[in-house]
């Protein structure tokens, strides 16, 4: 007679642990810097299945981005959702987590100091670009002071290349009357080299930036490895006709 007892019973429950090691009453008692990645994922899935435990499923997505949260960060839903027991709700959670911790830092580096190096601006805006698999380009736009006014999108472009229209770089100059600019964009290949057509764009805004007597402080180029700054790199004859 076949036996009503499973010779596996599965993996035990989060609710069956003690309560001390559960990780949402651990997140209320020793804080959250007592959490692991894992952990952590796990309160935002919730609960798990027959088959694995929310803790399990939080670790078969980290498996998926060899435990970097970095990576995790740049998968689409969609993509989270083909880990087995991690469906289209429980994708879309852990995405809008990590999509608010992309925006807790920006809410954090609006400072109104003022910004006077490349890598002040690199620590200030490189969030923009994080998790990002295709070119972006930014202005900053600045007062006398060096102090921010804005920062604005100016292009979305593909994986190796994006177009820039110097009309809407300086239309955004105008609309906040600033007096200084720094372009930004990324390589999502890691490569921090310049294109000649990153020097093409750089010198057509130096040409613009004489004409509107706005001084072009630099252009960074942004990638997971670090910053290229042209103001930094021996090539600020690209920036002086800009003042």
């Amino acid at each position: 007679m076949k036996s009503l007892v499973s010779d596996s019973p599965g993996p035990r429950r989060i609710k069956d642990w003690d309560a001390a090691d559960r990780p949402r009453e651990k997140f209320m008692t020793q804080g959250r810097s007592s959490l692991s990645d894992s952990e952590l994922l796990a309160i935002l899935i919730g609960h798990g299945n027959r088959q694995a435990s929310a803790i399990d499923l939080a670790r078969k997505l980290l498996q998926r981005c060899n435990h970097n949260l970095h990576e995790l960060g740049r998968l689409h839903p969609s993509e989270l959702a083909q880990t087995k027991g991690i469906g289209t709700a429980k994708a879309v959670t852990v995405a809008a987590a990590l999509e608010l911790g992309r925006r807790r830092k920006e809410v954090m580096t609006k400072s109104t100091e003022p910004l006077k190096s490349s890598r002040q601006f690199y620590q200030a805006y490189q969030h923009l670009f994080e998790d990002l698999l295709h070119e972006e380009l930014y202005v900053v736009l600045l007062n006398n002071s060096a102090r921010p006014l804005a920062c604005k999108c100016i292009s979305v472009g593909g994986i190796t290349s994006t177009i820039v229209d110097v009309r809407k770089v300086f239309r955004e100059v105008v609309q906040y009357q600033a007096v200084q600019l720094v372009l930004m964009h990324n390589h999502p290949s890691g490569n921090l080299i310049p294109s000649e057509a990153d020097r093409k764009i750089t010198q057509r805004i130096a040409q613009a930036s004489a004409l509107f007597e706005v001084r072009f402080v630099d252009h960074l180029i942004i990638s997971n490895e670090g910053y290229y700054s042209f103001a930094d790199q021996n090539e600020r004859c690209m920036l002086a006709s800009a003042g």
